[in-house]
């Protein structure tokens, strides 16, 4: 289980990248961007093929970006997640975020011989504040059940 000390030191870095938003805007990593832009965050879209993401400009990789972020969002399918967690290490970055879906242990296993803060299994969305609806619902009934990181 995820720490809530890791989760809210994730969350106090408010310059971040995000690996896993689309061309096309309609993948999950699109809504994080948006969201967290809207909540104040200074987001750094990383895709390989794109300019820009809703309007924002793309880096190509991790190594590439105009300046230092405080850490990673990684909206992917687990075994790319594990290319990402490997490029942020030798970018310096050291928090990943591992959006609900897109950990493997893999990845979890090299943050963490590899000295990275590392959060999995978790929506970001539940947590940067202020959460709107559903992320505040499923937030609730994660409490209600025990399953917020402790």
């Amino acid at each position: 289980m995820n720490s809530k000390k890791v989760v809210d030191e994730f969350l106090n870095q408010r310059t971040l990248a995000l690996v896993g938003a689309s061309r096309s805007g309609k993948k999950f990593g699109n809504s994080i961007l948006r969201e967290l832009t809207a909540k104040g965050y200074r987001l750094f879209p990383v895709h390989p093929h794109a300019q820009a993401i809703d309007g924002k400009p793309c880096s190509p990789s991790l190594g590439s970006l105009p300046e230092p972020v405080g850490g990673v969002i990684v909206v992917l399918p687990p075994k790319e997640t594990e290319r990402v967690v490997r490029e942020a290490h030798e970018a310096g970055i050291g928090r990943v975020w591992m959006q609900q879906g897109a950990e493997s242990e893999e990845a979890i296993q090299y943050c963490r011989s590899h000295a990275m803060q590392e959060v999995h299994g978790e929506c970001i969305l539940m947590f940067a504040q202020p959460t709107g609806f559903p992320h505040r619902v499923h937030r609730f009934f994660n409490g209600v059940f025990k399953k917020l990181p402790a």
